[in-house]
């Protein structure tokens, strides 16, 4: 990171005092700016909202609030922070219901902390991160309960708002595919990709990708294979 450009903020709620303080310290490390910790859901929520930071860095069982609680506040609240969940649990409820509640991405606490590092940084980008084998839960979730949450005639529809790149960057964003991945899948830069989604984002007026998929299963526009 040089100096010119911002360090990514980051809140970090969780209860218990060693952990939270372990996770801000390396983050601190790693060059973030760790603006506030919280040790329960509401103080999570709070803090989160006066700070405005990049990142939520989210325990799933916190006192006061849960975390998928958390999450729905700040939605309503209309917080742009993504929230990254890191919990001890893999139980696959607990996954779909915090992302459902507005989480972008999922890792539990075994993950390696340059793993961690990345999964902050691929979360202030916009890009959902989750550990092994649960974004295929989660695609797999929303496809399953798509035809019942289908407006009758809805599917198939074309979508006016988006050029004909934005809807098929958009199929390769269901696959829950990185922007590198689908980069270079394309032919195109890193960056293009970025803002095409951007874009995207801007005319559906969302704010992360795990709402694009939610958005193109239930417009019937089914993700590519990758393979």
């Amino acid at each position: 990171m040089t100096a010119d450009t911002p360090s990514i903020r980051v809140v970090v709620a969780d209860d218990h005092p060693m952990w939270r303080d372990a996770v801000a310290r390396d983050l601190a490390d790693a060059g973030f700016d760790v603006v506030a910790t919280a040790d329960d859901g509401r103080a999570a929520v709070d803090r989160t909202r006066a700070t405005d930071p990049d990142v939520l860095v989210l325990d799933l069982n916190l006192p006061g609030l849960t975390g998928p609680e958390v999450c729905a506040a700040l939605s309503t609240a209309g917080v742009r922070t993504r929230t990254l969940i890191l919990s001890a649990s893999g139980d696959h409820h607990d996954v779909l219901a915090a992302v459902k509640a507005g989480a972008l991405g999922y890792l539990v606490k075994s993950a390696g902390r340059e793993e961690f590092i990345a999964a902050v940084r691929a979360t202030a980008a916009g890009e959902p991160v989750f550990t092994a084998g649960l974004a295929g839960l989660v695609l797999g979730e929303f496809r399953r309960t798509r035809s019942g949450r289908t407006e009758p005639g809805l599917r198939h529809r074309p979508v006016p708002e988006l050029t004909e790149r934005e809807t098929e960057i958009l199929k390769y964003v269901a696959t829950g595919m990185g922007y590198k991945e689908i980069a270079a899948t394309l032919f195109l830069s890193h960056r293009t990709v970025q803002n095409h989604v951007q874009n995207i984002f801007g005319k559906l007026h969302m704010n992360n990708r795990v709402e694009l998929v939610r958005f193109a299963l239930e417009r019937g526009i089914d993700p590519v294979d990758p393979t």
